[in-house]
């Protein structure tokens, strides 16, 4: 192309895409995509309509910081400030994690088992580690009757999921708490379901991260001790106390702690014998365990 060439739609994302290639982008076509769609205040759908539209200077301008950013390693995500979870549109900010489609496999596997007992409006839910509340609010978009207390360490990360569960409106539905785990519960807060996505990434595995998981994403909601099972190691120990007999924990975790987490489930003594679902990768990724009956 020649410099004299207008700045359209199409060459922009076609140079870009580019670029990004060039910078070792996961996704340069979309990341693409997403921030010029978010420079020019439309739908990303939008875009495959205007491919011959010359973009003015000041959507341009816009554009050029955010792709420069994300060459940078700024995560798309924290660069629109939302990201889509469940078919679901959330706030994210440097605060949280970022929701990914792997714990989608958690929701569904937590819905199957609410669903058994939907017909309880006094069923209760408790997510720990909520940080955006992206499954607290699913739980409770697709339970209206159930309660749901979301937990979180970080007073900043339970501040944007009550920011998302206004906006999808279920903010009367959730409790909030700050807390580490379970540790500031009361001893009469019993549940039906515990869900957790926790930090399950060891301090040894650091090397392996990509940078925009390592230098952007909060630590506390990666990592958990040398191996990556210290959060998972005290959330089973706590859990049963705060689960009614038959009661359901239930974990999302990484393929590389998947054995060692189903061995501290089994020797607590405390679970029926616990199941493994894979995600659509075939990989180990939600485990289920099933509280003993009194």
């Amino acid at each position: 192309m020649s410099a004299e060439e207008p700045w359209t739609v199409g060459r922009l994302l076609k140079w870009t895409s580019d670029y990004l290639q060039q910078q070792q982008a996961d996704s340069p076509r979309l990341d693409a995509e997403l921030l010029l769609a978010q420079s020019l205040g439309c739908k990303r759908i939008e875009l495959y309509t205007r491919f011959d539209e010359v973009v003015a200077e000041a959507p341009r301008g816009k554009f050029r910081q955010l792709v420069k950013q994300r060459a940078a390693g700024t995560p798309v995500a924290y660069l629109l400030g939302r990201k889509e979870f469940y078919s679901r549109d959330f706030r994210v900010t440097p605060d949280v994690l970022i929701p990914r489609p792997e714990t989608e496999h958690l929701v569904i596997a937590a819905l199957d088992r609410l669903r058994e007992t939907a017909k309880s409006a006094a069923a209760q839910v408790c997510d720990v580690g909520a940080g955006s509340g992206c499954i607290a609010i699913t739980l409770a978009k697709d339970l209206p009757k159930f309660q749901i207390t979301a937990i979180d360490i970080s007073a900043a990360a339970l501040q944007v999921a009550r920011q998302n569960a206004e906006e999808h409106g279920v903010a009367e539905q959730i409790k909030f708490v700050e807390s580490d785990l379970l540790a500031s519960l009361p001893d009469s807060a019993v549940f039906d379901l515990i869900v957790s996505n926790p930090p399950y990434i060891g301090l040894i595995e650091k090397p392996t991260l990509p940078k925009d998981v390592l230098q952007y994403e909060p630590h506390v909601a990666l990592f958990s001790g040398e191996d990556g099972l210290d959060a998972i190691r005290e959330l089973v120990r706590q859990a049963p106390s705060h689960l009614k007999p038959g009661g359901w924990l239930l974990i999302e975790f990484g393929p590389v702690v998947a054995d060692a987490a189903t061995a501290i489930v089994t020797a607590s003594g405390q679970f029926e014998a616990p199941t493994v679902e894979k995600d659509l990768a075939k990989l180990p990724r939600v485990l289920i365990a099933r509280r003993k009956a009194d």
